[in-house]
């Protein structure tokens, strides 16, 4: 008995018209700069590829 695809629709129309789709944006970037700032404390964050081409 699995989650059906209407049903998880069905959801996430309860959850926006709760929330509001501004709330949930913000809330989306609010949360991925907290992840982002554990990693960074963790060490695990990748860090960005340096270019080694030279002009």
């Amino acid at each position: 008995m699995g989650i059906s695809i209407w049903q998880l629709l069905i959801v996430l129309l309860i959850v926006v018209m709760l929330f509001g789709s501004k709330r949930l944006r913000s809330l989306g970037s609010d949360l991925g700069g907290a992840i982002g700032g554990f990693r960074k404390s963790m060490g695990t964050d990748p860090k960005p590829q340096e270019s080694t081409k030279q002009p």
